[in-house]
């Protein structure tokens, strides 16, 4: 594995480039303020005219066009919108409107790696994808830090697009955390599986599951919210900061027992045999072609899902008892006035 930092990147490749950054969302609005704050002074956001990130990125001093003559002009376009839309957005307005030699950016591999997307020949497709989300990354580098980013590079016709890639990591903090060489292939199956078995869906899957088998014991819900929900935090900010030791070291003997006993129990050989199979279906591309399907159909179930688990008596009771950790609210990592 090939590790980069700020000592292997020209910065001031990227300070001389025209770019588009397309979406003002969680990371469109990290990428485009660190770039600006790191002297890239011609940054065009590229939104919908009807778009909710119009009154942001302006109130952030920047300059907002259609995203189709955004991509006119620009030297790098980074496109940093949801990936069901990336297709349409990329063969309707960015496309036709790149000019040769110009570089084509992600922030996720899916839409190049599942061939969702057939970038123009004549054009450098590269992807910078910082490890952590857009309100992170944008407040580490305000702390003078910075987030780690993968970087690879898919096409390369100019013969530097590596280059400017790694310009364009270290102008939005990953040069100082340190940027890790990869594949479109490694870090979309990798961040698919991750998503789905560990940190959305298997995490969200057991604490639900936790809260629900203590309420039907009988137990209250704000004790079973507090354990099975509100303590995750100080576990994982443990694992975090040394490992899976430090956070055994840190705990209880009786926890770190327990742990030994019973979580084999939970998580099991058939748990592992369906994240297999749950691998198997990022590999041969069937979750990317689900997944286009159903914004085909506006999204129907996704919308349904999304619904039925912010009626879940889970949603309730957290937000009645964060109401009493002020704390919570005055350290949030989202702020959704701003991004």
């Amino acid at each position: 594995m090939r590790v980069y930092y700020d000592r292997d990147a020209d910065v001031n490749l990227i300070k001389g480039k025209r770019v588009a950054i397309i979406g003002y969302g969680s990371q469109g609005h990290a990428h485009a303020n660190n770039l600006k704050d790191s002297g890239v002074k011609d940054i065009g956001v590229g939104l919908r005219p009807n778009s909710g990130g119009v009154a942001k990125a302006e109130a952030a001093g920047l300059k907002v066009m259609d995203p189709a003559e955004c991509a006119k002009s620009a030297d790098v376009v980074m496109v940093l919108t949801p990936d069901e839309g990336q297709g349409d957005l990329y063969r309707e307005k960015l496309g036709p409107n790149m000019k040769k030699g110009a570089a084509l950016a992600f922030a996720h591999g899916l839409n190049v790696h599942f061939n969702l997307i057939d970038p123009r020949p004549d054009i450098d497709v590269f992807m910078i994808a910082p490890k952590g989300p857009g309100h992170t990354v944008r407040s580490e580098y305000q702390r003078g830090g910075g987030v780690p980013c993968l970087v690879a590079v898919a096409q390369n016709p100019s013969g530097n697009a590596m280059e400017v890639a790694l310009s364009y990591a270290s102008a939005i903090g990953g040069g100082r955390a340190g940027i890790i060489e990869t594949t479109f292939k490694e870090e979309c199956e990798t961040d698919l599986f991750g998503e789905q078995t560990v940190l959305c869906g298997g995490l969200v899957e057991l604490m639900k599951a936790g809260y629900e088998t203590l309420v039907e014991a009988g137990y209250a819900p704000e004790m079973a919210y507090f354990e099975c929900v509100h303590e995750v935090k100080l576990i994982v900010d443990l694992v975090y900061e040394g490992g899976i030791a430090n956070m055994n070291y840190s705990v209880s003997n009786t926890a770190e027992y327990g742990e030994y006993m019973s979580g084999p129990r939970i998580v099991n050989d058939a748990t592992k045999a369906e994240m297999k199979r749950v691998l198997a279906d990022i590999q041969s591309g069937k979750f990317a072609r689900d997944w286009m399907l159903e914004n085909r159909v506006n999204q129907t179930s996704f919308k349904a899902m999304r619904r039925r688990l912010a009626e879940h008596p889970i949603e309730q009771v957290g937000e009645k008892l964060r109401a009493m950790m002020p704390w919570i609210a005055k350290n949030a990592l989202v702020d959704r006035s701003r991004n």
